[in-house]
């Protein structure tokens, strides 16, 4: 089509100069002995970070790692905003009838994660053994390359709208959805309002409650009398960290996005530092090198919108208005979504780990994996679990295979 344009990553020598002018300023915080991760991200790896930052690392060299796969930027407008200029990758499979998968990124994620399963998924197994896909993967509107709106109310259902309006545009009828954090989120969304284009869903993330007799009868008397098993007995202890030492940057973001924004958008150590102890936090003991850490930020740093926009999607959904239209809010986000198939990975060191009997509570499970190893961002971490769960589920044989229409991966 016409308005979808090819997308070359091109950040202007100027802003990398004034990036390593802000870094050379940079005034730190003492550190109490022995503070370790408990207080935060630590002095001694900030001020590595800083100067590897301003001193070595190159952005344009990532810049032409990130370029080697095709991106696009096209307008898309959600009812009652003006139209957003919104970037993406897609990789069309050569295999015929490849399933479109639109994989959707969180907070503090980005379009980036999605490159280590790309190849494996677009390229399938000769056409034969593993299901191929058509792979998505857009900036949201506020992060990466894509722009953001400039009014207040863009929550939950725009992200949706706009995931929708994105597949629609690419000629897809029907898709099929990945994601974690808020993929998983907006995923439900998609659920929710567009279960017609929306088919299945692989998640990542455990956000679910649990069930209630009222709403969920039998699944509350399996949760009742049944014993947790090992990943669940590990999950609780997991989930109630989060909710004690981990969740503080939730709460911020939900309620005063602005005035932390200032940090975010003014300062690149403040901004690395935020994003940084996320990574770390998040992970399971991933060993991350030094350049991914920074290309991961300078994403953000450099982002169309400016690193300040990403946090805007907590607060908005957080206050989503009454009287909206379509409204859906946190828990609307955890109701039943019976027309659309769904699949769990579970990795142990995610924020919420939940027990089988609290996700089924959110749709028809027609998949689910444990996985001994891996956390939050698992297609960067462990992007050869997210993989094969995908084509179990999606593949012959699996709970999802089929789901759309004319598209099983193979090419017989």
């Amino acid at each position: 089509m016409a308005d979808i344009k090819p997308y070359t990553i091109s950040v202007d020598g100027q802003r990398i100069k004034e990036l390593k002018t802000r870094l050379s300023l940079a005034k730190f915080p003492d550190e109490l002995d022995e503070a370790g991760w408990d207080m935060g991200a630590p002095l001694a790896d900030i001020k590595r970070l800083t100067k590897y930052w301003q001193e070595s690392y190159d952005w344009k060299k990532a810049e032409d790692d990130l370029n080697k796969v095709p991106q696009f930027v096209t307008d898309i407008q959600c009812d009652g905003f003006d139209p957003l200029a919104i970037h993406f990758i897609y990789v069309r499979s050569k295999v015929k009838g490849a399933i479109p998968l639109l994989f959707i990124h969180g907070w503090p994620g980005h379009f980036e994660e999605v490159l280590r399963i790309l190849k494996p998924l677009a390229e399938g197994g000769d056409g034969v053994k593993y299901p191929a896909f058509d792979v998505v993967a857009p900036s949201l509107p506020n992060f990466g390359f894509s722009e953001g709106p400039k009014k207040r109310g863009f929550a939950m259902e725009q992200y949706a709208e706009t995931m929708n309006k994105l597949m629609l545009k690419l000629g897809y009828k029907e898709y099929v959805t990945q994601g974690g954090d808020w993929g998983c989120h907006i995923s439900k969304a998609l659920a929710h309002l567009y279960p017609k284009y929306c088919k299945a869903t692989l998640y990542n993330y455990d956000s679910a409650d649990a069930p209630e007799f009222f709403k969920n009868p039998i699944l509350a008397l399996q949760h009742a009398i049944t014993p947790y098993n090992p990943r669940e007995q590990h999950g609780v202890g997991r989930s109630n960290w989060f909710e004690r030492e981990g969740k503080g940057y939730n709460l911020e973001q939900s309620t005063k996005p602005q005035t932390l924004g200032y940090a975010l958008a003014d300062s690149p150590v403040a901004c690395l530092a935020w994003i940084y102890e996320k990574l770390h936090d998040w992970t399971d003991s991933y060993p991350w090198t030094d350049d991914e850490i920074l290309t991961w930020v300078s994403i953000y740093w450099f982002s169309t919108a400016g690193p300040a926009a990403s946090i805007r999607i907590y607060y908005e959904t957080a206050h989503n208005v009454d009287g909206r239209k379509n409204k859906i809010d946190r828990h609307k986000l955890r109701e039943w979504t019976g027309g659309v198939k769904l699949g769990f990975s579970h990795f142990p060191m995610d924020l919420q780990v939940r027990p089988s009997t609290w996700v089924r509570t959110l749709g028809p499970v027609v998949f689910e994996k444990e996985h001994s190893s891996g956390g939050h961002f698992a297609a960067w971490e462990r992007p050869d679990d997210i993989v094969s769960d995908v084509r179990e589920m999606f593949g012959k044989g699996g709970g999802a295979f089929g789901v759309v229409k004319g598209a099983t991966g193979y090419t017989s």
